[in-house]
């Protein structure tokens, strides 16, 4: 039996979403931009899924731009609302230093470009300070980009409050919200945002799907020329298989916010309490609370987490030590180093994500597994002479 304990990399396709999207694959294969019977089948099929997903993120369909996945709505919303505000002069961006890489690198690649950029250092908390956001914000910031969620810790950040002193300035407000979408309750104007992204792979929906979310009047400069789907948003022939399957995704995780939130925590909470309490020198990272209720962190003293990923995969448990856009390399993770924690609390983290799947069974044998593995890699590493 295999445990997966990765939802935050990606999760399993619900089985009604995979029943709808072959259904969709076989019936309903007109051009969602044809004016005839099957162009107007797939348009209505479209607007169903669009209606779903503002549902979830408690908007109207018309603020819904669909995309595929969290990457382009991340690019979409930075590139295209600062394209936008760049003749007025506004051609500064602030971001934080735990943001994904999907933000962070697209902020890069707009600083190579002559754009002012600054990065917000966070706290050892993991959460960014409003009043490091009121002292680097200035009259010529065009948009402020800070993650609903991190990716690796689960901590939820204060971003009505940062919206609120971007708009003070006359700024715009972005989230990644990929990794809440789903998970807690969104309800994006109360929020106070300008732009939200989601990804449809993180809350049991098809990869290559996403949405931006953006306020009615927000101005983009959709980075690709082509047609006028999307409201002369994004330009190509939408994937309405794939689209249909993100609205049922989103519908399914709409019904079950409140049930499925409250199990998760208990299960994180009963994980992160039985680690914690049966490994000597492990510590969790960023707050505790807010958190999304399905994601746990640790650091364990004396070990790399690379180690331990591959000694728990040998027992059939699936975990990561962080983004699984960043897997494959060798670099601590970049949002606990930016939190300031020592380098070898940032070699051993280990971040446990739960999901649907996952019960009482599956901690029970994590708690159980793990302490033994700690012991016999650190007697491994006291053996070799890496103490």
């Amino acid at each position: 039996m295999r445990i997966y304990l990765d939802h935050n990399a990606t999760t399993p396709i619900a089985p009604l979403v995979v029943e709808r999207m072959i259904q969709a694959m076989r019936d309903v294969w007109g051009n969602a931009s044809s004016v005839h019977h099957f162009g107007q089948q797939a348009k209505a099929a479209l607007d169903e899924a669009r209606g779903s997903v503002a549902a979830l993120l408690a908007a109207d369909p018309s603020e819904v731009v669909f995309t595929a996945g969290g990457t382009e709505s991340d690019n979409l919303a930075i590139r295209g609302a600062a394209e936008a505000l760049e003749p007025a002069g506004r051609r500064h961006l602030i971001t934080s230093a735990i943001e994904h890489e999907a933000v962070l690198n697209t902020m890069k690649a707009l600083g190579r470009r002559g754009w002012q950029v600054t990065v917000l250092a966070v706290d050892a908390t993991g959460i960014v300070s409003p009043d490091r956001l009121r002292a680097a914000i200035t009259a010529e910031t065009a948009l402020v980009s800070v993650m609903h969620a991190n990716n690796e810790l689960g901590t939820i950040q204060p971003v009505a409050e940062l919206a609120e002193i971007a708009h003070a300035q006359g700024a715009l407000f972005h989230t990644d919200a990929v990794q809440s979408a789903g998970k807690v309750p969104l309800d994006v104007h109360a929020l106070g945002v300008d732009l939200a992204s989601i990804a449809g792979h993180k809350f049991y929906g098809p990869k290559g799907t996403g949405a931006l979310w953006l306020r009615r009047g927000v101005r983009l400069l959709p980075p690709t020329s082509g047609g006028r789907q999307e409201r002369n948003r994004r330009a190509g022939t939408e994937n309405v298989p794939a689209l249909v399957g993100l609205g049922v995704a989103a519908e399914l995780a709409r019904q079950k916010l409140s049930t499925e939130g409250a199990r998760l925590e208990a299960l994180r909470d009963r994980l992160e309490a039985g680690l914690l309490a049966a490994v000597p020198g492990s510590v969790r990272n960023g707050a505790a609370h807010p958190r999304v209720p399905n994601t746990a962190n640790l650091s364990i003293e004396g070990v790399e987490s690379e180690s331990v990923l591959i000694g728990l995969d040998l027992a059939g448990i699936a975990v990561s030590s962080g983004s699984a856009c960043s897997s494959g390399t060798l670099e601590p993770s970049h949002v606990l180093k930016a939190m300031g924690l020592p380098h070898g609390r940032t070699l051993g983290s280990i971040r446990f994500s739960l999901g649907t799947s996952n019960t009482d069974a599956d901690i029970e044998r994590v708690i159980a597994v793990l302490p033994p593995l700690i012991e016999k890699l650190r007697s491994l590493t006291s053996v070799g002479g890496r103490k």
